[in-house]
């Protein structure tokens, strides 16, 4: 599905992502982990070319992302990013069927309509579905934005921070439905995300990025260890699990 081998992104002189290395496998999560400043947002938007970047070493399914059109692109990869630009007043149904536009042929009509209203159902946004998308709450917008990139029925799905505007049931909303997406559809979907215990539980595998480099990749019990948290984020943390449900409780600044 992603592979990307040795990527480099400079800000003028500042070098923001060194020598990453990442793979996401077809039906796979992984959530980069990471403070602030870390990269993780830089790298969604530098394999969606928001960031253009030299780097030809980024193949999904094979194809190489730097030669994609844009179309193709848009076909081959959802984006949901952290902030958006002002509100449209569009209704939320039309919103999110603005997802299948690259898909979109003269004959598609009932074929789309049918793919969001299933993507609203399954968000549960039934009651919004008629209200105007910026007369929302943030929190109601970035359940919106991941409904449009569930239209999109890309290979790949990218999330930005998306349970960041969320209280802690439409969180589980959020990252089932993420879940669901790798396991219905087979995407390979990558989510930054500062929420360690919601990475842990829905990701297959993490990956934790500091300053631009990658720090630990796997299992979350391999890369959310004490060693790795106090070195990453400057806090102690205790990490377990309760049955089959990680948890990690910051302790102190160090």
């Amino acid at each position: 599905m992603l592979n990307i081998s040795g990527l480099h992104y400079r800000h003028g002189k500042r070098l923001i992502l060194d020598n990453i290395d990442l793979q996401v496998g077809a039906g796979e999560i992984v959530c980069l982990v990471g403070p602030n400043g870390a990269g993780k947002s830089t790298l969604l938007k530098c394999i969606n070319r928001i960031m253009p970047s030299q780097h030809t070493g980024m193949t999904l399914a094979g194809d190489n992302l730097q030669a994609m059109s844009r179309r193709n692109l848009a076909r081959a990869i959802a984006y949901v990013p952290q902030h958006t630009g002002p509100a449209m007043s569009l209704r939320v149904a039309d919103m999110i069927a603005l997802g299948r536009a690259p898909h979109r042929t003269w004959n598609s009509g009932d074929h789309d309509r049918r793919i969001v209203l299933d993507a609203i159902e399954r968000l549960k946004l039934q009651e919004l579905a008629l209200r105007p998308y910026d007369e929302l709450s943030g929190g109601e917008r970035q359940r919106v934005l991941l409904a449009r990139a569930l239209v999109q029925q890309g290979r790949l799905l990218l999330l930005d921070e998306p349970t960041s505007d969320l209280d802690l049931h439409h969180q589980l909303e959020a990252m089932t439905a993420a879940r669901e997406i790798a396991d219905a559809q087979g995407s390979g979907v990558l989510i930054a995300i500062h929420d360690l215990a919601l990475a842990a539980r829905f990701a297959d595998r993490l990956v934790m990025l500091r300053e631009g480099r990658v720090v630990a990749q796997g299992h979350w019990s391999e890369v959310l260890t004490p060693q790795h948290i106090e070195a990453v984020y400057g806090v102690s943390a205790r990490i377990g699990s309760d049955g089959d449900i990680p948890y990690v409780i910051p302790l102190r600044m160090l």
